[in-house]
């Protein structure tokens, strides 16, 4: 029934204008408690924290997964060559936690800290702290750990806490569908909400002159069970099948089809729960997932799954640019 209602509304959103422009007046109302919102915070009717260390959050205006997690780790690796001390928050979307805030580590159960979270704490070796509320995530983080600097994963329309540098990130391929906010398109803010944010990165190709693009790259396949490496090209002529619960999963069955390899492809729901039957279809022939579905399915996995783990690359002038305005950032802070 999930599974049905996302892809109804993703044909909604990106594929059927007449549907979407029926549901415009709910839009417009929607557009307006957002900016209403917004401007609470802005005058002081909604308190908002700032926090002592400079906060950068990465997130988007569209509903679903745009690349963000991928961008979060580039950050964290950039800033701890720059020296910085780098931690993390997330909502933890997916993880049911009965208690929180809840730090991760890279043995922390999925199903408590979220899909994304774990991944992120796997491939940093940073703090990270998941909590709904990002205030809180980010008072543990820097209670226990030392951080000088703050990631958060997501939260772009989370307000109550002040942040330093914003990151947008656009789906290059998608971008923002048929422009309406919800409920009849993907837009969780208006557009115009882009000319505000510090840096737009769009995962894929760039179409304007102050985005900067950023591609996700990944040649080697690891099993989900054993852990082996494999060049990706060794599957190509293979019959296999592909899953993925992301965001956007035709980006990542059109990655394996450029790769050469013709996979009978399975969408889900983002952060979708696997289960054991989700990832079996009885005819022993491999399967093809992203680390993010991987990380959700390593206790019923076998020797036929693995994982495409993959990699941000963006432009040098985007790092350049992204530390110059953080220390400015910082020495802002210091003449306080």
């Amino acid at each position: 029934m999930k599974k049905t209602l996302v892809r109804w509304l993703i044909d909604l959103w990106y594929k059927d204008a007449f549907l979407g422009i029926l549901l415009i007046p709910f839009s417009f109302l929607f557009v307006d408690v957002v900016r209403l919102r917004r401007y609470f915070y802005r005058v002081g009717l909604l308190k908002s924290y700032t926090l002592p260390v400079p906060v950068i959050v990465v997130g988007n205006i569209t509903v679903g997964g745009t690349g963000k997690t991928p961008l979060v780790i580039w950050l964290a690796e950039h800033l701890k060559r720059a020296g910085f001390r780098p931690g993390i928050i997330s909502r933890g979307y997916g993880g049911q936690s009965a208690s929180s805030p809840q730090s991760v580590d890279e043995n922390s159960d999925v199903s408590k800290v979220g899909d994304e979270a774990l991944l992120i704490a796997r491939q940093t070796h940073c703090p990270v702290v998941v909590d709904p509320s990002r205030v809180a995530a980010a008072k543990k983080l820097l209670d226990g750990f030392g951080c000088n600097v703050v990631l958060s994963d997501d939260g772009l329309q989370h307000y109550k806490l002040n942040r330093d540098i914003e990151i947008a990130v656009i789906d290059g391929e998608r971008r923002f569908g048929n422009g309406y906010c919800l409920p009849a398109g993907p837009l969780r803010e208006p557009i115009e909400r882009l000319s505000s944010v510090n840096f737009v990165v769009v995962n894929g190709e760039k179409y304007e002159d102050h985005e900067f693009a950023m591609q996700l790259v990944g040649d080697t396949v690891v099993n989900v069970l054993t852990g082996e490496l494999k060049p990706l090209q060794d599957f190509q002529g293979l019959a296999c099948h592909a899953l993925a619960g992301i965001g956007n999963p035709e980006r990542f069955f059109k990655c394996l089809e450029a790769a050469g390899l013709s996979c009978t492809t399975h969408s889900f729901p983002d952060h979708y729960q696997f289960q054991h039957d989700d990832i079996e279809f009885g005819d022993n022939k491999l399967v093809l997932m992203t680390e993010k579905d991987a990380v959700k399915c390593t206790q019923f996995a076998g020797h036929q799954h693995w994982y495409l783990p993959v990699t941000a690359v963006l432009e040098p002038l985007f790092g350049r640019q992204f530390l110059e305005l953080l220390n400015k950032k910082i020495d802002k802070r210091d003449d306080r």
